[in-house]
């Protein structure tokens, strides 16, 4: 009865039997994994353009002293209450620019990767689709942009201005294509 007792409620005998019982020996049911082979060290360059983020300054320092000079004279609408979301408004409005002027983008051996006001990371094996959209003719002023989805759906665009990223950008969605047409 002890032995009956152990394999019941004892946690050694437990221990014994489980391993062998989830073992998983079915091969993976779903697609392959999207292999894609970045250069070596990766590749990194500036998501937004020069002349975006100089726009982007401008836009947010005409915005700010409008701001400051209203309020300055008492005409921010609502009184001291109705400055305060002025305020708020224009304090997203920095961060945004701050982001803009530091946002990078990298692809290395573990994926995309996008520092922004959130960081964006999509793993390059989970790629199901890939398209680089191009304002041909206006790229110096709108980046251009990787839009990517997984097999579970999950989508994310990645900007970049530097020619090498965008080099890499069309290298993998010629290779994504080529490898989810072949199955």
């Amino acid at each position: 009865m002890p032995l009956l007792e152990g394999y019941f409620f004892g946690f050694d005998t437990c221990q014994l039997f489980l391993p062998t019982m989830f073992n998983n020996t079915l091969p993976s049911m779903g697609p392959p994994p999207f292999r894609f082979v970045p250069k070596p060290n990766g590749s990194s360059g500036p998501a937004y353009s020069i002349v975006f983020k100089l726009l982007a300054t401008v836009i947010v320092a005409a915005l700010s002293a409008a701001f400051l000079q209203n309020w300055s004279a008492g005409r921010v609408a609502g009184g001291a209450a109705g400055g305060g979301w002025f305020l708020g408004g224009v304090l997203l409005l920095l961060y945004t620019w701050v982001n803009i002027l530091r946002s990078t983008t990298r692809i290395d051996e573990q994926g995309l990767h996008q520092s922004w006001m959130w960081n964006k990371h999509m793993e390059l094996r989970e790629l199901a689709f890939g398209k680089l959209i191009r304002v041909r003719g206006l790229e110096w002023l709108i980046a251009p942009r990787l839009y990517v989805r997984t097999l579970m759906g999950k989508f994310a665009v990645f900007y970049a201005t530097s020619p090498e990223m965008i080099a890499e950008f069309e290298r993998l969605v010629k290779e994504l294509k080529a490898f989810r047409e072949m199955r």
